[in-house]
């Protein structure tokens, strides 16, 4: 364990009297979870606002575990722990573009509980239940609902498509979270993604050893070390999550050679600031948790009061990189409404660019001049790069497609009928070739005197 220690968890008067033996048992700490009025009462001075939600009947799931909801501090409305996992009136309040499936993850759902947005790696749900539930929660359409867990059959379903596509390469394991699952239902899912020969890498998100550091026992890293490559997202969001239980968690983790990062969520009156983001990121990187993501509060129903403006994301950027270490500066992220999937949003530190030259400043306002080389071939690469195996990205080659020369234009769905304007074919219409670019799909001489192969089908760049 590391010589840098961090305060231990609290422990509420309300629990002064549990056993140790019960306390750091990660099942006890499940089935005592707090989540009526009376019970949270009984470890917070609740608010007017927050006795209103918790006394709605149609307001997202409450749960939170006895270890966490002691972090919290009983008599302050405002503590950033509390904010997240105690429900307030305001999520009652709806608000421009909310939306209950924000990411349109069920549209690129191919089976139940498989999201495949991207060419390469899917998204697989195994759960809907959680250690306790995150008032801004993505999906809160279905997790915390029992009655929307994801049964056998569709988890067969699930390795069915993942057998038969080939392209997957990367495997998300998520829900809800996959740690609450009974440790021989994990160790199944696991061992059956491990046993299909193109998937390389396993991946798990999980807020367990934030809610309930207890359940990272040895029995759990032991079994995750049988699976390599596996790696793990935990989800902190601020430097009062991080204790001396997180930490040894954290660091049994890694000593069972899994890689940890760090997936935070941009909140309003609980991180909004460059200072709180700052320690945050330090912190990590003491336990060896690389910070990850920092996502902008996505338009899920019941989270208005928690998102902020995206300049206050990029103000937290600019206010990370080179004021700290770089592997400590997250990636901001703003997951596209609508299904766009992950889009990385950054200050501006390209100034200008022009033949040779590209002008760059620093975190300081340092300008200074790239001088590019005149001698550059872009193309030498490649023979070697024939040499690699090339995974099939049907229809998402995206703006790469257009860099490598396969199409000359990415077209909104039904742009050519739009401007066909319901005119039927004529003779000035006839030869459609006279629109479109000669050599798109082939790339040019790669090494002079020599020819390259006819070029492949490709789509047809419409998305």
């Amino acid at each position: 364990m590391s010589n840098l220690k961090f305060a231990p968890g609290r422990r509420a008067p309300f629990f002064k009297d549990v056993a140790d033996e019960k306390w750091f048992d990660w099942r006890w700490q499940m089935s005592h979870r707090l989540n009526t009025l009376g019970e949270l009462a009984d470890v917070l001075e609740l608010t007017e606002s927050e006795k209103k939600a918790l006394g709605a009947k149609s307001l997202f799931r409450v749960d939170v575990t006895p270890y966490f909801a002691s972090l919290i501090d009983p008599k302050d409305p405002y503590d950033p722990i509390r904010a997240q996992v105690i429900p307030t009136d305001r999520e009652m309040v709806p608000f421009q573009s909310m939306m209950e499936d924000s990411l349109a993850e069920d549209r690129h759902s191919p089976v139940p509980g498989l999201v495949h947005r991207y060419p390469d790696r899917v998204l697989m749900l195994v759960t809907t239940q959680c250690a306790s539930y995150c008032r801004y929660c993505t999906r809160s359409r279905i997790v915390g609902d029992p009655t929307q867990t994801f049964s056998r059959k569709e988890f067969e379903a699930q390795i069915d498509y993942l057998e038969r596509t080939p392209q997957v390469r990367d495997v998300l394991l998520s829900g809800g979270d996959p740690l609450t699952l009974a440790p021989k239902l994990f160790e199944e899912i696991i061992s059956r993604l491990r046993a299909i020969p193109h998937i390389e890498i396993v991946r798990i998100g999980s807020r367990v050893p934030v809610f309930l550091p207890m359940r990272v026992t040895d029995e759990l890293c032991d079994m995750l070390g049988k699976y390599h490559p596996i790696w793990m997202n935990i989800h902190v969001n601020h430097p009062n999550e991080i204790t001396e239980e997180l930490a040894q968690a954290c660091d049994k983790l890694s000593r069972a050679g899994v890689p940890l990062g760090n997936q935070s969520v941009l909140l309003a009156g609980v991180n909004d600031s460059v200072h709180i983001q700052r320690k945050l990121v330090q912190d990590l990187v003491r336990m060896r948790v690389r910070p990850y993501y920092l996502y902008q509060c996505d338009l899920v129903e019941g989270s208005g009061h928690f998102r902020t403006s995206v300049a206050k994301g990029i103000e937290i950027i600019e206010g990370l990189r080179g004021h700290t270490s770089g592997y400590a500066v997250p990636t901001y992220i703003i997951d596209g409404p609508g299904g766009g999937g992950k889009i990385p949003v950054m200050p501006n530190y390209l100034i200008s660019m022009a033949p040779g030259k590209a002008v760059l400043r620093n975190y300081e306002g340092y300008i200074t001049t790239y001088t590019e080389p005149d001698d550059y071939n872009p193309h030498a690469v490649a023979p070697l790069e024939a040499q690699i195996e090339q995974r099939p990205e049907p229809g998402q080659s995206g703006v790469h497609g257009l860099l490598q020369g396969q199409e000359m234009f990415i077209k909104p769905a039904n742009f050519d009928d739009v401007h066909n304007r319901g005119g039927g074919m004529h003779r000035l219409r006839a030869d459609e070739t006279k629109w479109k670019p000669l050599g798109i799909g082939s790339a040019p001489d790669l090494i002079e005197g020599e020819s390259n192969a006819p070029p492949a089908q490709l789509p047809s760049g419409e998305a």
